[in-house]
């Protein structure tokens, strides 16, 4: 398909124009029928509108000012430019607006959506098969946008202020850090400016579909330059490695023998998510000591507030993601706002404050 110079779609009757919380949307696919299904679907809601569609990165990108949406949806294989070499330019042109990129099922597209996640795309949603365009899928879809359109300034501002938790107490063993919306991004940063010779281990939980695991367990392992696993029942924690939770199970930890083993656990959490970061953080609590130093990196909903609450509790400490540059300011605002936060910082900032605190047992 050609290049278009403009967008494909008009916008709506202007004597309707958006309100000041309304969600503004741009899809660019080249596939007319996956824009209109997903024009239909972003329509039907109240609260949002579409400014503008395009079949090509190029036309998408020629369109943002005019736009200016808040959301943008993605696809990364389209001819011309594609979505990964337009997703930098997107992000200089218009550094407000979160990328919702779409991904195929396939093994290509597992491993273009994790390199997309990494340069800074907020979320990701899978394109369903032809029938797949249920209400479930709109459900997830709609609430992926509006969490992407995030929270007012003056309410981050509100949460931050609030006194951060008291110093750890118990020195740590192992770090545990647990993300979602936005998160991969995040971890990139955190992770690439962790000292090589730090030698605390590190647990990860990230909310992804399965099949996206083994590409973001080579992409974690590329970042901290340290060994990455993923889970598995009786794998040992040990050193200088990186342990992965699979995307079918909830990563816990427990003690036996004398060492520290990984486990799988499949109960339903109050979060819904699975893996879900509750179980990773209330189970290294109890089985390190409380000597775990906890971090929350961007991602809508709560989960892991509850296990956060469990390492303060035991004496370990807290690390959450500031609102100006996450993605998504839910699971570490949650942490923050309950006053279990040691520090509140970029993810960069978080590694140099959680370095700096963990004591000389840290090191090789």
């Amino acid at each position: 398909m050609g290049v278009l110079l403009h967008s494909d779609h008009v916008m709506a009757d202007p004597s309707s124009r958006p309100g000041a919380d309304t969600v503004r949307v741009m899809i660019v696919d080249d596939s007319l029928t996956v824009r209109t299904v997903f024009s239909r679907m972003i329509k039907l809601a109240d609260d949002m509108i579409v400014v503008g569609t395009a079949s090509t990165a190029e036309s998408g990108i020629a369109e943002l000012a005019a736009t200016s949406p808040h959301v943008m949806l993605l696809d990364l294989e389209m001819p011309g430019m594609g979505g990964i070499e337009a997703l930098p330019k997107i992000m200089e042109a218009a550094p407000d607006t979160k990328v919702l990129v779409i991904s195929s099922l396939t093994a290509d597209g597992a491993e273009a959506t994790i390199k997309a996640l990494s340069l800074g795309a907020a979320d990701t949603m899978l394109k369903p098969r032809p029938g797949g365009f249920d209400d479930d899928y709109k459900a997830s879809l709609l609430g992926k946008i509006r969490a992407l359109k995030g929270i007012r300034p003056a309410e981050a501002a509100t949460a931050a202020s609030k006194p951060l938790s008291t110093r750890a107490t118990k020195s740590p063993q192992v770090v545990a850090i647990g993300a979602s919306t936005g998160g991969i991004h995040a971890l990139n940063l955190f992770l690439r400016n962790v000292p090589k010779n730090f030698d605390l281990p590190i647990l990860i939980t990230q909310h992804l579909p399965s099949s996206f695991i083994p590409v973001f367990a080579k992409q974690m392992e590329m970042a901290a330059g340290r060994e990455a696993i993923l889970a598995d029942e009786g794998v040992e924690i040990l050193r200088g490695k990186i342990y992965i939770a699979p995307g079918h199970g909830h990563m816990v930890v427990r003690k036996s023998a004398g060492r520290h083993v990984l486990g799988l656990a499949y109960h339903p959490v109050k979060s819904g998510c699975m893996p879900s970061v509750d179980p990773m953080f209330e189970t290294i609590a109890e089985s390190f000591d409380g000597k775990v130093a906890g971090v929350l990196l961007s991602g809508m909903g709560r989960d892991g507030s509850d296990g956060a609450q469990s390492i303060v509790n035991a004496g370990g400490s807290m690390y959450a993601q500031d609102a100006e540059t996450c993605a998504v300011w839910g699971m570490p605002r949650a942490v923050t706002e309950l006053g279990l936060a040691t520090a509140v910082l970029p993810p960069a900032e978080l590694a140099d404050a959680l370095v700096d605190n963990a004591g000389a047992g840290a090191w090789k």
